[in-house]
């Protein structure tokens, strides 16, 4: 399979980019699956999410590169009883976020909402632990989804939850102890009274990447925004990175490989059409429905830096 990717420089005064297209990250392995979305991965593991079309079924699964190949993904040992998605690998690959609405008691099998989790390991190689749920410092009896963390250990997070500026809203929360700060909104040069979901954070707190829907300003239903994170310490107004990521369908769940420059995201984009002269055969109109790029969650890449 081969890729095409895309250099996008971003600089504080504009966007520079040239004019080929994201690419479909491991489309021949993920092809099968009816939706795939969200993205975390290191040099030897690509954890994602696999659904069903409608999404009753959400599960975590983990693709490991051996000998500089991708192989078939594994349900992940801590996913398939129950829906998870949205994972996020921490810098060390010791820890791994993400979000459940499995029961907090082992001994209970009711679901509720969904809260964020984690699963640690003492390294790489090792297993991984049973789930631990990241406690009344983050979770709430409504919905938190797409853990993101900074180097220095700050969340930030999507949640629904009363006091939000609109439908969904963006929050962070500092590292504390063994917990977190209580999670604080961010500003309205982000949030709105819409949604705003699946927020990425720099490493070094630089920039925000995150998915905004049907905002005046955008190209489809969803669209991938970022800002930046200024001198006197606000962020920025959020700005639509246009239409060399965004498409007229659904762009969402971004994930940066800040030492690769690599821009991971799920798209429900589709060029799926007529070809001249209609279909004329049952086996052509099957290749054009069943191709990459036709309406369901997928998961693109592209060459991506920020500069200063």
């Amino acid at each position: 399979m081969r890729y095409f990717t895309l250099l996008i420089c971003i600089v504080l005064s504009g966007t520079l980019s040239a004019h080929e297209k994201p690419a479909a990250f491991l489309e021949d392995i993920l092809q099968k699956y009816p939706n795939v979305r969200d993205l975390a991965l290191n040099e030897s593991e690509a954890y994602f999410t696999a659904q069903s079309p409608l999404g009753e079924v959400s599960v975590i699964m983990v693709s490991r590169k051996i000998r500089n190949k991708w192989r078939k993904p594994k349900i992940a040992a801590f996913s398939g009883s129950y829906g998870d998605l949205e994972p996020f690998l921490s810098l060390d690959g010791k820890r791994l976020y993400f979000a459940s609405n499995r029961p907090l008691n082992t001994d209970d099998t009711a679901v509720k909402d969904y809260d964020l989790w984690m699963v640690k390991r003492d390294d790489p190689k090792s297993k991984w632990s049973d789930p631990i749920n990241l406690g009344n410092d983050i979770n709430t009896e409504h919905n938190e989804f797409y853990p993101s963390l900074t180097s220095s250990g700050t969340l930030y997070f999507t949640s629904d939850r009363p006091g939000s500026k609109g439908k969904d809203d963006i929050f962070f929360s500092t590292k504390r102890g063994q917990g977190f700060s209580p999670p604080i909104s961010l500003s309205d040069s982000i949030n709105t009274s819409g949604y705003e979901f699946n927020a990425f954070i720099a490493p070094d707190e630089s920039y925000l990447l995150f998915s905004g829907y049907n905002r005046a300003d955008g190209l489809g239903s969803g669209d991938l925004y970022i800002a930046y994170r200024q001198d006197d310490q606000t962020w920025s107004q959020a700005k639509n990175l246009g239409a060399d990521f965004n498409s007229k369908q659904m762009d969402y769940c971004p994930y940066v490989d800040v030492q690769a420059q690599t821009l991971y995201f799920t798209s429900r984009r589709s060029d799926v059409d007529y070809k001249p002269g209609g279909f004329s055969t049952t086996e052509t109109l099957m290749r054009e429905l069943n191709k990459s790029s036709n309406g369901q969650s997928r998961l693109y890449r592209v060459h991506f830096y920020v500069g200063n």
